[in-house]
């Protein structure tokens, strides 16, 4: 039952959404996700009492082919889930102070797309799994074709023919899938049961694998994703950056690894060289950008690259590390992408060339930048430091020369962060008669929320590693 009131209450407060007007919808919208955030709380706390029963539901809904209604929790499931509700909070509340048209459906498509996103973390059917994987692309291409800036229609467009080429690959693994296991059946626990199912691995691997490197992305699959963040709406960026990108990783872990075992042992480590690769080459890119969004897009594809290494690893350190950074780079990108939107809103200009001196008119928002832009670059004590180290280590466990390849993402990261953070923030200004005021009300509850939780889960990680632990040892297994 607790999994259908995590599921239900988004999708209820996306149909309420559509009857609002004005300054309403955004209350309300605010409201939902923070009783959604306490029904999250609710639930963990549930979790590590009672484990994964009072979560796990399986009702009959097609007989043949056979589909169920299984929605369950797990370690893996509980923390993306609390990610995913956990942000949205955040992501509303930063466009408080900003003029949207029409936000009575703006805000329901991103209800809409948080119920997607929690179906996708708790469902443990392949076909309902693919059902909530399809149905978060449709709020999201929405919300970039009509709210977008330039090119929107040009760039969403090929934002969707990526990711449906992906989702049908995806979907010609399920039936492959299907049709290969003895009891005809997609329920998760039976495919890890009887993981040399009759159908060929090695093609089940590559469908699945391009389709969740598509989503996260992994280069060479990442083409789409640059001008996609620049052009989206800031809190579809977030959306995007933050939490949809995660269904891929999400997927690794939870849809290949155990189900394909033998397809994954083969290719591993072309899987993992790809994934250091786009590491180093996304660094590389990021250093010669001039548009902050640009920058930090850039970025993003380094740090999941590296998560995406993590996991192909399968070691525990490489998985677990995998995770923490889930959640610290989900929280440290929607953060980055907020202060760009705070200059954007400010100056009307993304180019980091043609800002300077912001620290001297509003010193408030150049420190609580400089907190998310050190947590981006790992520094000890913040929350990019926990993951980063346990994924390094896990890739070196697997190859050490790859270790320290990927290595390189930490000198890279702190190049093109501070450099950027000194070229915006630091100096003289170099915008006549500057107008920047410090941050807003609504501004300063995001920003201070952020860095709560960057220090907090950076000095203390042990609640997310005692969470997820039995999982990963588990699928390891």
């Amino acid at each position: 039952m607790l999994s259908l009131i995590l599921l239900f209450i988004p999708l209820l407060a996306s149909l309420l959404l559509l009857l609002t007007r004005g300054n309403t919808s955004r209350i309300v919208a605010l409201a939902f996700t923070v009783v959604q955030l306490g029904a999250t709380y609710y639930a963990y706390q549930v979790f590590k009492e009672q484990g994964f029963q009072p979560f796990d539901i399986q009702m009959v809904w097609v007989v043949k082919p056979a589909i169920n209604l299984h929605f369950s929790m797990d370690g893996i499931s509980m923390l993306m889930v609390i990610l995913t509700n956990l942000l949205l909070p955040l992501i509303v509340l930063s466009g408080f102070n900003r003029e949207i048209k029409r936000p009575h459906i703006f805000y329901s498509l991103m209800l809409l797309m948080q119920f997607a996103l929690v179906g996708v973390f708790i469902s443990f059917d392949g076909f309902i799994y693919y059902i909530f994987w399809e149905l978060a692309l449709i709020p999201i291409y929405f919300i970039s074709f009509v709210w977008g800036s330039e090119n929107r229609a040009q760039v969403t467009l090929k934002f969707f023919i990526y990711t449906l080429a992906g989702s049908l690959l995806m979907l010609f693994g399920f039936v492959f899938l299907y049709t290969g296991s003895p009891n005809h059946s997609l329920d998760w626990n039976i495919l890890t049961s009887n993981p040399t199912c009759n159908c060929n691995q090695t093609w089940v691997f590559w469908l699945f694998f391009i389709a969740f490197a598509i989503k996260i992305p992994i280069i060479p699959f990442h083409t789409w994703q640059p001008d996609t963040y620049r052009s989206a709406p800031t809190q579809g960026t977030m959306l995007l950056s933050g939490i949809m990108l995660k269904m891929g990783t999400y997927s690794l872990i939870r849809w290949l690894i155990p189900i394909v075992p033998a397809g994954t042992k083969e290719w591993q480590a072309v899987a993992i060289t790809l994934c250091v690769i786009g590491v180093v080459y996304a660094s590389i890119i990021a250093i010669k950008q001039s548009d902050l969004k640009k920058l930090f897009a850039y970025s993003s594809i380094a740090h999941v690259g590296l998560i995406s290494a993590g996991i192909f690893s399968l070691t525990l350190s490489g998985m677990q590390g995998s995770l923490v950074q889930m959640l610290a780079h989900g929280i440290n990108v929607v953060g980055l992408f907020f202060c760009a939107d705070i200059i954007f809103n400010r100056t009307q200009s993304y180019q980091v060339e043609g800002l300077g001196g912001i620290r001297l008119a509003a010193p408030k928002f150049a420190t609580w930048f400089m907190v998310i832009v050190l947590a981006s670059v790992a520094l000890p004590l913040t929350n990019g430091f926990v993951g980063e180290i346990m994924l390094l280590y896990g890739i070196y466990q697997f190859n050490i020369w790859l270790g320290a390849f990927a290595g390189l993402t930490i000198i890279l990261g702190a190049v093109y962060m501070l450099r950027m953070y000194q070229k915006v923030m630091l100096g003289e200004s170099l915008m006549d008669g500057m107008n920047f005021p410090d941050l807003l009300w609504n501004e300063k509850v995001v920003l201070i929320s952020i860095g709560i939780m960057i220090f907090v889960t950076g000095i203390y990680p042990k609640p997310i590693l005692d969470l997820t632990e039995p999982a990963i040892k588990l699928l390891l297994k």
